[in-house]
């Protein structure tokens, strides 16, 4: 019986990029999964492939900076499977901006609201069913919730929080069973790109990216899943992002220049 085996985990942000890849990669893993995005046909379209792969799934359309519809999501899950074991905090969006070319700060007021209170929202709602279960936190942030990433300040900024706050719940949560796993994956191909909010708070409509020199979702997802199996701390997907996260003790320009590169060349 291998790890996820019979085990409910709840996705959000699961009907594209990462969650949906994740939610497959569980799917074959034998889990019991809790799909939870806003757009309803594709998470439906997400539900039937996991099924199609044996998984039980429950779909929950779910606004994560809606409080009402996180503390739902969470007791349908639990009304349905009779418990929660894992929680992994996946929705999200992002901005592709220069700070002084956006004309209105409320595109990082609905940065934070989605990216950290939206992941404290389901985290509040998740948590006693967790502790119950001893079971599992996850956080999908980012390398650019460790280190600074030009034209990407609201993004850097609300996942700076999100590890931020999950490395101090961690801390709390010590004796209680509950593990936290924080994942800070590099660049991703993913339709989040697509709907990246631009200076003019509008969605870019089109990738920035390089996306055939970027690791694909279902690589991401395969990594993912291992860091949940072990329960790691941390696990950042990329070699230049561990890199980088030691370097910048000692050579902090250069992971700047790096940073800034990765950001020119898109990839």
């Amino acid at each position: 019986m291998g790890a996820f085996t019979g085990r409910t985990i709840l996705i959000t942000g699961a009907s594209e990029g990462i969650g949906r890849a994740l939610a497959l990669e569980l799917a074959r893993a034998g889990a019991n999964l809790v799909l939870a995005a806003r757009n309803a046909r594709r998470l439906e379209a997400a539900s039937g492939e996991c099924a199609a792969l044996g998984a039980q799934v429950e779909t929950v359309v779910t606004d994560v900076a809606c409080p009402r519809d996180c503390v739902r999501c969470v007791e349908r899950a639990v009304t349905r499977f009779g418990g929660l074991d894992a929680l992994v905090n996946n929705a999200g969006i992002t901005m592709w901006a220069r700070f002084e070319d956006v004309s209105d700060l409320r595109v990082f007021e609905r940065l934070m609201q989605v990216n950290v209170l939206g992941s404290a929202r389901m985290t509040a709602a998740a948590l006693p069913h967790l502790k119950t279960t001893r079971g599992l936190l996850v956080a999908v942030a980012s390398i650019a919730g460790l280190t600074g990433v030009p034209e990407r300040t609201g993004y850097a900024a609300s996942k700076h929080a999100m590890v931020g706050f999950f490395e101090s719940l961690r801390i709390e949560l010590r004796g209680s069973g509950v593990d936290v796993t924080i994942i800070a994956p590099d660049f991703v191909v993913s339709q989040i790109h697509r709907r990246a909010i631009g200076a003019d708070g509008e969605p870019l409509g089109q990738t920035p990216m390089d996306e055939p020199r970027i690791m694909s979702a279902e690589r991401c997802a395969a990594l993912i899943a291992g860091a949940m199996r072990r329960r790691q701390r941390l696990l950042i997907t990329s070699a230049r992002g561990r890199f980088a996260r030691w370097a910048r003790l000692v050579a902090p320009a250069l992971v700047d220049q790096l940073s800034a590169r990765a950001i020119r060349e898109r990839r």
